[in-house]
């Protein structure tokens, strides 16, 4: 198989939630000597975001966006010991917390940002799944983070993102924070709306943001 096969059935894979697939042609990946971000960027999470288009226009649900998640576990276990090795050989550039907002449980999309954001020299602290916005602003003190990033995939969560910003203002404590935004059915639009310092449509995207304001700073 040439690199553009191995993408086009890793995103196949996470439509369909086949892990055999998914597991197979990380295999494969790595045996055509593919970068393994590139696999991961280009290939599964391409099929993330189209089945979390599908889940959030209501074309699939709850179960077969689990069984996207588990073939996205089955090709990391094959990716992710390289990726960490990647992670041990850039100079580190700053903290970044990263975390699904409250009432939202899902963690793909955001595992995807912090892998690519480790692998580029930043300490990511994930917090995981559905935060409230207290609780993340307490945990951004505590490692002392220069850079919230808050991940969403549903219209009915986006509002948390926003309280989140307004909880920091209310504080005192926006300055202290750059906050970007991202998932499904996030947009650059929603962003400046809620007074987010940037939002990334793909992982490559937020990386490269994260590096533009910790670069101001």
């Amino acid at each position: 198989m040439n690199k553009e096969e191995i993408l086009e059935n890793l995103a196949t894979a996470i439509v369909d939630g086949d892990d055999d697939m998914a597991f197979e042609n990380a295999k494969a990946s790595l045996n055509a000597h593919m970068d393994p971000l590139e696999a991961v960027e280009q290939g599964l999470s391409k099929g993330m975001d189209f089945i979390g288009d599908q889940f959030e226009s209501g074309e699939v649900f709850l179960p077969e966006l689990l069984m996207a998640a588990g073939a996205f576990k089955a090709a990391m276990k094959i990716l992710e010991p390289e990726i960490e090795l990647q992670k041990k050989e850039v100079a580190k550039q700053g903290t970044v917390l990263i975390g699904t907002v409250k009432g939202d449980l899902h963690s793909i999309g955001k595992n995807i940002v912090g892998t690519v954001l480790g692998t580029k020299g930043f300490d990511v602290v994930d917090i995981g799944i559905d935060n409230g916005a207290l609780d993340i602003i307490q945990q951004a003190q505590n490692v002392q983070a220069d850079v919230i990033a808050l991940s969403c995939l549903m219209t009915t969560t986006m509002p948390s993102q926003r309280e989140v910003i307004e909880t920091l203002e209310e504080m005192n404590l926006r300055d202290k924070f750059f906050v970007i935004v991202g998932g499904g059915p996030v947009t650059s639009e929603w962003a400046s709306e809620i007074g987010a310092d940037g939002y990334g449509e793909s992982a490559i995207q937020a990386v490269e943001l994260v590096k533009e304001l910790i670069a101001s700073k």
